[in-house]
This record gives C-alpha cells, sequence and structure tokens, in this order.
C-alpha cells in the first residue's frame, strides 16, 4: 500500500478508536541499520490485545516485540524506545538508559529502533448529585480535558476501556449521599471524593461495613472531598476537589492523555 494511503488508514482508524474511548499505541521506525524491511517513518497501529490494526514496520521478526512493547505501554502508560539488534550480535543489556533491548531473528541480520507511544482515553470524571458544587465542579473542570458525566443521582457505570481512569465525585448532599457512596466504591475509580463533613462520613461509613464494604474500600474514599484551602463557597469547594483530582490524577504521571496520531 502507498505511504499517503497508509497514513490515512492509520487516521481513519485512530479517529474511530477515539469515538470510541480505546486506548491504542502508534509504532515508529526512528532508526535503522543494515538491511530492515521497514525504513525510518514507517508506523503501525496497535490495539490493547496486541493486534495490529494499520500499518507496517516489518514482518514476523519484528512484530512479536512491537506488540509485546505496545501492550505494556497502553497497560502503564509509558511510552517506549525498543531497540531490535540481531541474535547473534554481542550480549546487550535488557535496558540501558531507557532504551528497551529485543532480538531480531531475521536472516537480514539488520537493526532497527522503534518508538511506542500508548494513546489512552481522557478520564472520566463522574460527578453524582445535583447540589451546587456538582454543577460547579462539573463548569469548572470543562477545560481540564476530562471526559464529564454528571447525573443528579447515582448510575450504573459500566467497565473502564484497558488503561483508562475514573474518578467519582459524590456530591449528593443528603439526597442520595448513600447509593452515591456505594456506585463510587464499585466502579473501578482512581479517586473517590464525597462532599461532607467527617462526622457525616463516619455515620454512612458504619452502614458501608454492614453492607459489606471492607476497610480498604471505605480508606479510599476522600471526606471531605478537596484539598484543605478553606473552602466556604460551592466555587471554592469544586476548586479544592478539583485540585485533588488533578493531583490524583497526574501521581506518577501514569496515564498520559493527550491524544496525537
Amino acid at each position: 500500500m502507498a505511504p499517503e494511503l497508509l497514513e490515512n488508514a492509520i487516521a481513519t482508524a485512530v479517529a474511530r478508536l477515539r469515538e470510541a474511548r480505546r486506548p491504542y499505541a502508534i509504532a515508529t521506525v526512528v532508526r535503522t541499520v543494515g538491511a530492515t524491511a521497514a525504513k525510518p517513518g514507517a508506523r503501525a497501529l496497535i490495539l490493547a490485545d496486541g493486534t495490529i490494526a494499520e500499518g507496517w514496520v516489518g514482518g514476523g521478526c519484528v512484530r512479536g516485540a512491537m506488540t509485546r512493547a505496545a501492550v505494556a505501554a497502553i497497560g502503564d502508560g509509558t511510552p517506549r524506545l525498543i531497540s531490535l539488534r540481531p541474535e547473534d550480535e554481542p550480549g546487550a543489556p535488557e535496558e540501558h538508559q531507557g532504551i528497551e533491548f529485543a532480538r531480531n531473528g531475521c536472516p537480514s541480520k539488520g537493526s532497527m529502533d522503534l518508538f511506542i507511544e500508548p494513546v489512552l482515553p481522557q478520564p472520566e470524571l463522574v460527578i453524582i448529585g445535583a447540589s451546587p458544587v456538582a454543577r460547579s465542579l462539573a463548569a469548572l473542570a470543562g477545560s481540564f480535558s476530562f471526559d464529564i458525566i454528571l447525573h443528579d443521582s447515582a448510575i450504573a457505570l459500566g467497565p473502564l476501556p484497558a488503561g483508562a481512569r475514573r474518578m467519582v465525585v459524590v456530591a449528593t448532599q443528603g439526597k442520595g449521599d448513600l447509593d452515591g457512596l456505594k456506585t463510587a466504591l464499585g466502579c473501578g475509580a482512581d479517586y473517590i471524593g464525597f462532599v461532607a463533613s467527617h462526622r457525616k462520613f463516619t455515620t454512612l461509613a458504619e452502614t458501608l461495613r454492614e453492607a459489606g464494604a471492607d476497610e480498604a474500600e471505605l480508606a479510599r474514599i476522600n471526606a471531605p472531598a478537596g484539598l484543605a484551602i478553606d473552602a466556604v463557597t460551592p466555587d471554592e469547594i469544586a476548586l479544592s476537589i478539583l485540585a485533588q483530582v488533578i493531583k490524583i490524577r497526574r501521581s506518577g504521571q501514569r496515564r498520559p492523555e493527550t491524544e496525537t496520531a
């Protein structure tokens, strides 16, 4: 396939995956030495299960190491630089200065360096409640690259795609608090915030224990939600919560969300 047709196919597939909120990785050949089938600039799009959806960077000698690296990159959100070296080349370390080494079993004996870039869905920010704090948080978070889900009461949340993240804020403030917390505990959230006093949460936590929640689950709930900035108004409380959510989101830079093609 002509290079421009390959690029169009990759771009079309990327648009489809973004729409479906599915993760993927782009592998790009950045350097070759000796005889290699693919040349610098060649690209491939790899899905979370290791399927090569579009593009081409070489034959079976390359695909195994590339797909393994792509699956790992999608899993932890970290780009990788892979250097494929001939099998009979003197021993290289498994990793050195951020470069991961793999063996190329092709008869051509060429070497190739691949950059693997994972592209993950934007994290979900699920806000449960119809309170002023809930509305303020939804409005404030709109500029911070979240997929915002705002619902007046507890909702059923489906499973997350591989590599995706979910933050949940329960801002029901007296109208369905317990149901909101149960939803938050059972949806695979990286962050749970509860807009209420510590005293109120202590009371609800006992009810949750009786319903089967264990201490490790309850310890994950930030109550009251938000960083301690002496917030008073709904807008200030929303700001403190958003700051805490972003702090968790950026902790360790585990999940890059900038989508590039």
